[in-house]
């Protein structure tokens, strides 16, 4: 069985976030997502809307994702790796070279984002909406 790791905050699920974890999936049997816990996202100084419990419900109701884990800090992914037995690691393009020190340890590829969508430009546009 070839296992699958990705990362993010997966706040503000959107088709940009379906369409990484399809790509991901579509690259092993088994997908395993490092969710950003909140005291994580604290640390890099990133708010997410919905806590980690509720993010992590929504990932888990994606029938791409297999099995959520806390990602609670930057240097946990080769343990992380190492302890799942992990084929491949995937990121979006926007990481691109970020994470290469992980090639020792496991195949590592960069997804092209879907143009246009963020969690961040979805945030932005709402607080410049006008009601």
């Amino acid at each position: 069985m070839k296992k699958v790791i990705t990362y993010g905050t997966f706040d503000l699920i959107h088709h940009g976030h379906i369409n990484i974890l399809r790509k991901a999936k579509e690259y092993g049997d088994y997908l395993i997502v490092g969710l950003s816990s909140d005291e994580f996202n604290a640390l890099k100084e990133k708010e997410a809307y919905y806590s980690f419990e509720e993010r992590k419900l929504i990932l888990e109701a994606i029938k791409y994702v297999d099995e959520v884990i806390s990602e609670d800090n930057w240097n946990q992914k080769i343990i992380d790796i190492q302890s799942n037995e992990i084929d491949l690691f995937v990121m979006g393009s926007d990481w691109e070279g970020k994470f290469d020190e992980l090639m020792p340890y496991c195949e590592v590829i960069y997804l092209p984002r879907t143009e246009g969508i963020s969690s961040s430009k979805i945030k932005k546009d709402l607080f410049n909406k006008k009601c």
